[in-house]
């Protein structure tokens, strides 16, 4: 996608990154210029922070994450998810002097979890002070036995999508719902996968054009669950 974008001269995608974990276009870049956007907008929207990047990357420097929550708490009408695999970065930050000392309300903070091994990244986002806390279980790419589902609000969960993606075993999206249920965490499954939705659905209808994980009506019913996290009062470490 960066590649692509930066062949298409979009000005945000023309720093390249390592080869060996990004490529052409995917370089980190700074672009201070964009925090502008939010304040000139008084509809409210919903923004993904970063959708292509990672706010708390070790590079990105904390004075600019400072500014970020600055134009976030001056649009509370606006709603702000933020996603990262550097939860344990994002925590000590938000914990630290330089950024808002109060969580914002209109921020949602979470973190991505594909593998058990990174199960942990849940307790790092259970110490982080936030009004709703998230999990990205996308790509699963294996259970999740490990995962304590305590103090987090709304929690993802999709297959891996595209050329070369790996299988879901839907057994492992049955137990996080029930994990899930018993936690009282809202569930969202997002979607199954390209590799479920090729292997289950031979008919054009239940394949459409676009569907990574196979059409919703195709799913089996008990994976039909796409459900928002309620408005919660703020939650502080």
């Amino acid at each position: 996608m960066a590649k692509r974008l930066k062949g298409m001269g979009q000005a945000k995608y023309q720093t390249d990154g390592d080869p060996r974990t990004s490529g052409p276009g995917f370089g980190l870049a700074i672009h201070p210029d964009a925090l502008d956007v939010p304040l000139r907008r008084r509809a409210p929207q919903t923004y993904f922070v970063n959708s292509m990047s990672d706010l708390f990357h070790a590079r990105v420097p904390v004075p600019f994450i400072a500014e970020v929550w600055g134009v976030m708490a001056r649009t509370p009408q606006h709603t702000y998810q933020i996603l990262t695999k550097r939860a344990h970065r994002m925590s000590s930050i938000l914990l630290g002097p330089h950024v808002c000392a109060e969580p914002l309300p209109n921020v949602h903070l979470g973190t991505s979890i594909e593998l058990d091994k990174y199960a942990c990244r849940a307790d790092d986002i259970r110490e982080t002070p936030a009004s709703v806390r998230f999990l990205s279980l996308e790509p699963l790419l294996g259970p999740l036995p490990s995962l304590d589902l305590s103090g987090i609000n709304w929690a993802i969960i999709g297959g891996e999508s595209g050329a070369g993606a790996r299988p879901m075993d839907l057994g492992w999206v049955r137990d996080l719902i029930d994990q899930c249920r018993e936690a009282g965490t809202a569930i969202f499954v997002k979607q199954l996968g390209s590799v479920w939705a090729q292997e289950h659905h031979a008919t054009f209808a239940c394949r459409r054009p676009g569907s990574h994980g196979g059409k919703w009506d195709c799913w089996p019913e008990d994976l039909r669950i796409r459900e928002l996290p309620a408005a919660a009062e703020v939650i502080t470490a």
